[in-house]
């Protein structure tokens, strides 16, 4: 349902071990805490340094009732936990579950068990859930929250084309979903101010809300970027707080208006006197090689807010054409931080490698710790991500968080231990064509990975992040396959460090052998980069891309302290 840039062919076989046309992980965002200046920021809010390392599931690998069934269950899928102990979720141009089932623009399903059991059941769908406001329009689900036993669901008017959402309102149910009654004489909020709604997750029934009132986010005029500029682009994120007892009540909705010296918000009931509690104007995706790709795109979109109790934070994440982006805070109202963007690049995908849609961590699967979750997003095979409908349902991947603690180095100097082996190490890179963050840190210098993405990007990187300082002073970097387009760096390569949240080149740096800049540079060539000694809890090889499609490619990564 929810993209409109055309199916492409492959664009190279690169061999029978590997997935032909498969195309992708990019990120003009280094994953992590801290990245690479970029020239498509604009104003953006500022790195967060709260997490020390951040892992991504390439792609689906669980879904309700199943992923990869070829079914067009739906897409979207707010959700909330609710006091039975249930998820439910919406979805929207699908035929949820169950049977054979009736194709809806939007429904609401019950989901049932854990990832890996889970199981769906359809409740009810089209006209029974909301109404259609706008000519030209359909309706579609943004937002869910679970009040004790109570559910509200989010319900705006969406173009037809994706381009424009004008109305939207709430609709409220007592019986856990399986009628729902909303004011059928005007929407909640119209003239498309506020009319992506996402409620803030608080946890089983809300239970983790810290007074009586109920949170919800909004953008004002789609629900990401307008493709053809028919509306404004949404690049704020706006909050708003109703008692819980009053949610339908539309005049008892008071809207985050600043916050006093204290950081404290104000609050007011005129929704003209919102303003942002985040801010993110950054473009990604600017220049592409492929005629008719999306393109220079806003970053905020319908995703969700969850709060993680076990680590006090509020994580929200947004979604591009290509990318995931994520931010973090410790209040409703922040300061928010972006700490971490995921690249899965051009189409098509495949269903061990894509992105998506309509992106939320659903409370329950939150683990005891808050470190690990379940990230829920969406495919359509309509937009040519991926041929069938692997993920065109309730579809979740793994993700890990682990927050930053502060420690000092106390590895032994010793040239023959790789650093990239140690616990808690996670690959980070500009992007992956294929998925296979692995293969640079498995021992084979033969494998190949690289990040071609459709993308005429300034700058690539490979390297690691890792949850405690080392002392480091040597990159061992292989490269992978050479392509008559690319897979070279086209200026020498730096080595960079991470040191409280920041990158910094490495002093003292040389290359044995030189590196040559151009094709000769490969394949399956390894240069030894040695630098003065220095304390870090990151590295990476960064430089130019070189090639008429601008990507570089790895065999294999090692990090050293090897007394050089």
């Amino acid at each position: 349902m929810r993209t409109v840039a055309p199916r492409l062919s492959s664009r190279r076989t690169l061999g029978c071990c590997l997935l032909a046309a498969l195309l992708a992980l990019a990120s003009l965002l280094l994953p992590g805490p801290a990245r690479a200046a970029d020239p498509a920021v604009a104003s953006s809010p500022p790195d967060s340094t709260f997490f020390s390392t951040v892992g991504i599931d390439p792609g689906a690998t669980v879904g309700a009732p199943a992923v990869g069934d070829d079914r067009n269950h739906g897409d979207l899928w707010p959700n909330c936990w609710s006091d039975d102990d249930n998820v439910y979720g919406a979805y929207g141009d699908g035929i949820g579950f169950g049977g054979d089932g009736d194709f809806a623009d939007i429904g609401v399903a019950q989901i049932s068990g854990t990832p890996g059991s889970l199981t769906g059941t359809s409740l009810v769908s089209g006209d029974r859930v909301g109404q259609v406001w706008s000519a030209d329009h359909t309706r579609k689900p943004t937002g869910m929250a679970c009040v004790d036993g109570t559910l509200y669901l989010a319900v705006q008017d969406l173009a037809l084309d994706f381009n424009d959402a004008p109305a939207a309102t709430i609709a409220k149910s007592t019986d856990h979903g399986r009628t729902w009654t909303w004011d059928h004489s005007a929407p909640m909020f119209g003239d498309g101010v506020f009319t992506t709604v996402m409620f803030l997750d608080y946890g089983k029934g809300y239970e983790n809300a810290p007074d009586g009132y109920v949170y919800a986010y909004g953008l004002d005029h789609n629900w990401r970027d307008s493709f053809d500029d028919s509306v404004p682009d949404p690049v704020d994120l706006f909050l708003a707080r109703v008692p819980r007892d009053q949610v339908m009540d539309r005049s008892a909705w008071q809207f985050a208006s600043g916050t006093d010296a204290a950081g404290e918000p104000a609050w007011s009931s005129d929704i003209a006197k919102r303003t942002p509690v985040l801010h993110d104007d950054r473009h990604v995706y600017q220049d592409v090689y492929t005629a008719g790709r999306a393109k220079n795109m806003t970053v905020l979109s319908q995703g969700g807010i969850v709060y993680d109790k076990p680590l006090n934070r509020y994580l929200y994440t947004s979604w591009t054409e290509y990318t995931f982006e994520f931010y973090e805070s410790p209040t409703p109202w922040g300061p928010w931080k972006r700490f971490d963007s995921k690249d899965f690049g051009g189409y098509p995908w495949t269903h061990t490698k894509h992105g998506g849609y309509g992106t939320t961590i659903p409370s329950k699967f939150i683990s005891a710790d808050g470190k690990s979750v379940w990230l829920q997003s969406n495919v359509c095979p309509c937009g040519g991500g991926i041929a069938d409908q692997w993920a065109y349902t309730f579809s979740l991947r793994k993700m890990h968080l682990e927050p930053s603690v502060p420690t000092t180095p106390s590895n032994p100097q010793d040239p023959a231990r790789n650093l990239a082996g140690e616990p808690g190490t996670t690959g980070i890179e500009r992007a992956t064509h294929f998925g296979r963050t692995a293969y640079y840190n498995d021992g084979d210098r033969a494998q190949n990975e690289d990040d071609w993405n459709d993308e005429n990007k300034p700058l690539s990187w490979w390297g690691y992040t890792w949850p405690r300082q080392y002392t480091v002073d040597r990159v061992v970097y292989t490269t992978g396959n050479m392509f008559p387009d690319g897979g070279w760096f086209a200026s020498a390569p730096r080595v960079q460090v991470r040191q409280n949240g920041t990158w910094h080149d490495a002093t003292g740096l040389t290359s044995t052998p030189a590196y040559p800049t151009d094709a000769s540079a490969g394949p399956h060539h390894t240069y030894t980069f040695d630098f003065d000694a220095t304390a870090a809890d990151g590295i990476r090889v960064i430089g130019a891309p070189g090639g008429t499609r601008t990507f570089t490619s790895i065999g294999e990564l090692e990090v050293y302290d090897a007394g050089a």
